[in-house]
Order: C-alpha cells, then structure tokens, then sequence
C-alpha cells in the first residue's frame, strides 16, 4: 500500500507541476492586450491611450480628452513547436488560442478618471499528440486565466500623473500528462508478471491522466506615473505586483491505451487511485516593473519600453497532498529574472488612417536544465504591424500582426524519476517554436 500511494504522488506531483508552469512561463504570458498597441511593438509606459492606459500605465489614462472611451481586442494566436528527439522530428496539433481584452472609462473630472477593465494576461494551448516520446512530460495543455481591473487615474498638474488599478486574477487548466512510457510498462511486467510475454509498447502511451483544476482569485496592484519632460517627449513607469495564485484542490483523471483486460487491470489496480487524490499548491504570479519613453508630434508617434518581470520569485513548486502529509513535494525551478523590450512607430498617414510597426525581443527566464516541453520557453524575436481606420470621429477599427520567431533550445533537458526503478530519468530534445497571431479591435470615443 505505501508503495502505491508513492507512486501516485510521484505522478501527481509531475502532473501538477506541468499543470502549472504553463499559466506563468514567459512561453505562455500573452503580449496582445490591445489590438492597436500591438501594431506598435505592444509598447505604452509611456503612451497616452485613454482606456487601455489601464494595462499598459494606468498613470496614462489621465490624459483621456474624452468623457467616455471604449476599446475591446479579440486574437486568435497560432502556435507550431518542434521537438528533435534522437534525429527525429515531433511537430504539435494546435488549435488557435483566443485572448481577449475589454477597456472602459469615464471622466469624473478634467484631472481625475475611473475605469474598468477584463484581460487574458495568461492563456493559450499547446497539444504535443498523445504518444509522441516526451509524453511523459506532457501531451496537451489548455490554460486560461482572467483579470478584472479597476482603475483611477489623476493628473496632479498639466505635465505629471499617476494611475493606480487593483488586479483581481483567477484561471483554469486542462491537461494531458502521460504516466508512464512503453518502456517503463515493459519493466513493470517484468516486475509483477514476469510470465506474461511482454509485448511492444514503444509507440504508444500505455496510460495517461487528464488533470483538471482551478486557482482562487489572486490579488494585486498595477501602478504608474507618467510625466512630460517636453512637448514631444515623455516618459512613464508601471510596477505590477506580485500576486499568488493557489489551487486548493484538483482532481485527474485516468485514461489508457493498453487493451489487453490484463495489462490494463494490472495498471488500473496501481493509477486509478490517483482520480480520488486532491492536492493543494500555490504559485506567485512574479511582479513586473516597466520604463518607457515616447516621442511625437502631429503625424509621427514613436516609443520605446523595457519590462523586467522578476521570475526569480519563482524557485520551486510546493505541492501538498490531503491527507498524506509524507508525501508532500518540493520541486525545483530555478527561474531567473528577464526582460522584455519593445519598440514601435505610429504614422498617421490619412485624416482617417493610422498605420504602425513594432518589434519585441523576448528574453526567457528557462533555464536548459529545467525545460519542459509544455512550455517552449525560448528567447523569441516578434515584429508587428497594424492599422486603425477611423470611419467616423468616435469610432475606430484597430487591425494587428505579430509573428513569433523563437531562437530555439538545443540540448534542453529535463530530469524525472522512473516510477519502476526511482532512478532519475532525462529528457533531451532540440525545440523550436513559431507562431502568427491576428487581432481585431473596436475602439469608441464619446
């Protein structure tokens, strides 16, 4: 019996741990919070756009010259990742992930603005098929996590403001994990049955768990100023907290591939167990301290911002088990601080037409040998481009593009425990990651 019940920690812990990273990964954290600042690099510490100052600096939302605006983005982002393993090339089946962002505000006074807003900071999918060779590590990962914002900004003089949000953030997942590889079934008829023929399972997954969770609400703050040094030239800073996001309980389920009744009794009577195990665990949401600068005058707008998310908050996942105390897990993630810098141009071509272009460099915060294919966490190189059509003088049609080119990972590595013998398995593969993301916006002045 204790062998069992350690062994369904072993798989839970793994599976927890997969579970999570994706939510908070740099691979996953979503840069398409609004459709017309994605065109333009995605900066705004240090831009003037009313509504969505909300997320970028909300200091900024103080210079709103309107009495109501309205924005709302909608993407649908388009991820392939490969994996080489031994020479031989694994490719994902995903489907388009779709983020969303909704901006409103209001003037209470010339100087003082309020709004409230509902963002996708986190959320995509990735699916590796069930039975390609680091299955074990994961198969397929749905994630989505939502923020609601409410804002209040005040221009303290002409030149000078501050903005201040409270971030309220919950999420869900879904995933895929396999539980043990064709290999490690063989050894264990080897174990229990060794009079059975052992038969080929090097193509399959013999037995995988679909895990299930929610994380509670995590609270935070989202501050900025935001200051004219001339008038043409100004210069933000935005800090967003660190915040916790805790699951308190989650639950898997077990699936198998193996059709043989005494193979699958044989598993069955070993991981069915684990669809009544809850855990609890909880991770930080890092926090993030961004500087920007732009320049503009009548047609030309240009900006440049630096973000540093400080990742190294994140070091381990603790996992607990209810009830099994002894079983606790604390696992190692190593994480290291990152930047992310951006940089874009706005030409106003047209009375009614707006056109940008952006880049972003991406830095990771993964190390190699901490890397799990559930999040090709690469350094990634991302140009942009976009448009606004504005039919009439309140209302606007925001069009964006972004590609994603990851720099790729050779040799990237990471260590399990075979739950046959409880010798440390490695996992090497060399990734590569792309993506194309396309965002639609409405954006309405009053």
């Amino acid at each position: 019996m204790k062998r069992l019940y350690t062994v369904k920690g072993l798989l839970l812990a793994g599976t927890l741990l997969l579970a999570e990273a994706p939510a908070f990964a740099e691979g996953y954290q979503v840069n398409t919070l609004s459709t017309r600042q994605l065109g333009m690099g995605h900066t705004g510490f240090a831009l003037k756009l009313g509504a969505e100052s909300q997320f970028f600096n909300p200091a900024g939302m103080a210079f709103m010259e309107n009495k109501v605006e309205a924005d709302a983005s909608f993407n649908a982002i388009m991820p392939t990742a490969t994996a080489t393993v031994a020479g031989k090339e694994y490719k994902t089946d995903c489907d388009p992930s779709t983020p969303f962002s909704v901006f409103g505000a209001f003037s209470i006074l010339d100087n003082l603005k309020a709004g409230i807003s509902v963002y996708t900071p986190y959320g995509s999918s990735i699916n590796w098929t069930d039975h390609w060779p680091g299955a074990t590590l994961n198969q397929s990962v749905k994630l989505s996590a939502f923020t609601v914002q409410p804002t209040v900004a005040w221009r303290v003089i002409p030149g000078l403001s501050v903005g201040a949000g409270l971030t309220l953030t919950w999420g869900s997942v879904n995933l895929h994990k396999g539980l043990l590889s064709g290999e490690q079934l063989d050894q264990l008829i080897h174990l229990l049955a060794p009079q059975l023929p052992v038969p080929s399972f090097a193509s399959i997954t013999p037995a995988s768990a679909q895990l299930t969770g929610n994380a509670g609400i995590a609270c935070g703050v989202n501050l900025g100023a935001m200051y004219d040094i001339s008038r043409n030239v100004t210069a933000g800073i935005n800090f967003r907290s660190k915040s916790m996001m805790k699951v308190k309980s989650g639950k898997a389920n077990v699936e198998y591939a193996v059709t043989d009744p005494t193979i699958q009794g044989m598993l069955a009577q070993r991981l069915d167990g684990l669809s009544k195990t809850e855990f609890t665990a909880e991770m930080p949401l890092p926090a993030v301290l961004g500087f920007g600068a732009s320049w503009h005058n009548n047609r030309w707008t240009a900006a440049f911002d630096a973000q540093l998310t400080f990742w190294s908050a994140y070091k381990s996942l603790d996992i607990e088990f209810k009830g099994a105390d002894d079983l606790n897990q604390h696992l190692e993630k190593n994480y290291h601080n990152s930047w992310l810098v951006r940089g874009g141009v706005e030409w106003k071509a047209a009375k009614r037409l707006d056109v940008r272009a952006g880049l972003m460099v991406d830095f990771s915060p993964c190390d190699k040998e901490y890397y799990n294919p559930e999040t090709p966490g690469m350094t990634k190189i991302e140009p942009t481009l976009g448009c606004t059509f504005n039919p009439t003088d309140w209302l606007g049609v925001n069009v964006g593009f972004m590609y994603v080119a990851g720099l790729g990972v050779d040799d990237a590595s990471y260590t399990t425990e075979n739950i046959i013998t409880k010798q440390p398995v490695t996992f090497t593969a060399d990734y590569k990651l792309h993506s194309f993301t396309a965002s639609l916006g409405v954006s309405l002045r009053f």
